[in-house]
């Protein structure tokens, strides 16, 4: 992670994390994964297709496609543990580690660098064959394996994702200010919504697809096989009047096993009376 260290820095020392402070945090383990698994020699990096069937309907306020079913944190872990468990049965004690976007883990970077795709403009994992709506997941083993190489970049000259961003959160090809992205501000901003962000949102609730949604390879993107990622109906049925009525307790049984549960009913209520108000 030589390349990775000098940018992760130079990344957080200009804010482009915002509040999100736990970016700052266990910075060595982010580049080195020996500090995270002992004896570690290999990282297997694994992605997983979330793009949905179907899309929720035009008059509502939008959710990021990745929400639509179950939290991908539990199904995903299940298949990680299936996997270790295969590998353990064929080879015998090795040890590991399965993460899920819930550690210090450049996934993207280790992801680019086993060859899975390459890293776009709008800093998301890209791949040729099937675009960038997929989950993105790591087993760090104590195995020496053969190693994949990285491919090459196909973004060529197209700039589709930096001139749709509604808030103009890509600053540079390959740079994104986290702070203006409005994924930010629907999940992870914990206080009140920026006056400067009113009127760009483009009505999303929570998440954001955009930059992934004009970009030419998602032509190219097939629905998923996984019935846990299934749409949930609610979200596919609700309009803007479903959103602003909603009770705090059809909240919790509506989302009970989701990502949108990450805002708590405050939150998305917040977000809602932004793009409402």
């Amino acid at each position: 992670m030589e390349d990775e260290a000098p940018r992760l820095e130079n990344w957080l020392k200009n804010n482009r994390h915002g509040q999100m402070s736990y970016m700052e945090n266990h910075f060595d383990k982010r580049l080195d994964p020996r500090l995270l698994v002992d004896g570690a020699k290999s990282v297997i990096s694994l992605l997983l297709n979330y793009y949905p069937s179907e899309l929720q309907r035009e008059d509502s306020y939008k959710i990021s496609k990745y929400a639509y079913g179950q939290d991908y944190h539990f199904v995903i872990k299940e298949k990680l543990k299936e996997l270790l468990d295969a590998i353990q049965d064929q080879i015998g004690e090795v040890s590991g580690r399965a993460f899920v976007d819930s550690a210090p883990v450049l996934d993207k970077a280790w992801a680019a660098k086993s060859g899975l795709g390459w890293i776009g403009k709008n800093s998301n994992l890209i791949t040729q064959k099937v675009g960038s709506f997929y989950f993105i997941a790591e087993l760090i083993v104590d195995l020496d394996l053969d190693y994949d190489n990285p491919t090459t970049d196909h973004c060529g000259t197209c700039i589709a994702c930096i001139d749709a961003c509604p808030t103009q959160a890509i600053i540079a090809p390959y740079q994104v200010d986290g702070s203006k992205c409005i994924s930010y501000y629907t999940i992870e901003l914990k206080e009140n919504l920026p006056e400067a962000a009113k009127g760009k949102l483009d009505d999303w609730a929570f998440g954001c697809d955009v930059c992934q949604d004009v970009c030419p390879w998602n032509r190219f993107s097939k629905a998923h096989n996984e019935p846990l990622f299934n749409p949930n109906q609610d979200i596919l049925s609700f309009s803007k009047k479903d959103w602003e009525e909603i009770t705090e307790e059809v909240f919790l049984k509506v989302f009970k096993n989701s990502p949108i549960k990450r805002t708590k009913f405050e939150g998305i209520k917040r977000n809602i009376n932004f793009l409402k108000n």
